[in-house]
């Protein structure tokens, strides 16, 4: 394996690992993103076992040393597995996440203490301003919370969007239906009455590029595309709960 680097944004790289046999056949990127700044941001720690790949990778952009902030959406290996490695790295990172997660998980698993973030608490890193929005259960976890960087319209959001396959660092084409696709083959979204709603509140930011942890970002109307993946959602709630009242 190896990281592909892609800056698909003024100081916003996508750090990219493709497996192929994660999700055979098609296979399946693991994303992390390193917003530089005067107090740089990695979101995503990535799996304990991948961080020498994506250290190397932070490394040929800027040294690690400088990382000040690592932020993650959820308490998950491929999300945060490798955070104390990062911590040890980098001595003035701090970790940053939700009341939930850092209550439940993170401030007992990390070697230091978490920053804990309220919803809609705003972490300024110099000329980049991350927005942390708690979306608890969506896509699954209660912890769950995504981060958006109001200066570049960039929304973080983590599993949201899932895909297979090892397409370009960023696309304009749809998304939708390949997430759907991923979505009936690992049924990986907790579905509920608000989780179609969850997703819909969040294209009020109207970003303009979504930073996915797996699959290309997308640039273009996000707002638009949020829209259309909670309708999905909608549907497939109103599908299962039809199956269980025939049943």
């Amino acid at each position: 394996m190896e990281t592909r680097i892609d800056e698909i944004g003024a100081g916003v790289y996508r750090l990219s690992v493709f497996v192929p046999d994660a999700a055979p056949p098609a296979g399946f990127t693991y994303n992390h993103f390193l917003f530089a700044g005067d107090e740089p941001l990695l979101f995503h720690c990535g799996k304990r076992k991948m961080f020498p790949l994506i250290s190397a990778a932070v490394a040929r952009v800027m040294p690690v040393e400088r990382l000040c902030w690592l932020g993650f959406g959820h308490f998950e290996a491929d999300e945060c597995g490798s955070m104390n490695e990062w911590l040890a790295a980098a001595p003035a990172a701090q970790l940053a996440h939700g009341m939930v997660g850092c209550r439940v998980s993170v401030s007992d698993m990390a070697d230091r203490e978490p920053r804990v973030l309220s919803d809609g608490e705003v972490i300024d890193i110099g000329g980049r301003r991350f927005r942390y929005i708690d979306t608890p259960h969506v896509p699954h976890g209660w912890d769950a919370g995504v981060m958006f960087e109001e200066t570049t319209s960039t929304l973080l959001c983590g599993d949201l969007f899932t895909r297979v396959g090892n397409g370009p660092a960023i696309t304009e084409s749809d998304i939708i239906e390949q997430s759907m696709i991923s979505e009936r083959l690992f049924h990986y979204t907790s579905l509920g009455p608000t989780t179609g709603s969850t997703v819909r509140n969040l294209a009020a930011l109207k970003p303009k590029v979504l930073a996915t942890m797996h699959g290309s970002s997308f640039s273009g109307d996000g707002a638009a595309a949020l829209n259309a993946l909670g309708d999905h959602y909608d549907v497939l709630l109103d599908q299962a709960l039809a199956d269980i009242s025939s049943n």
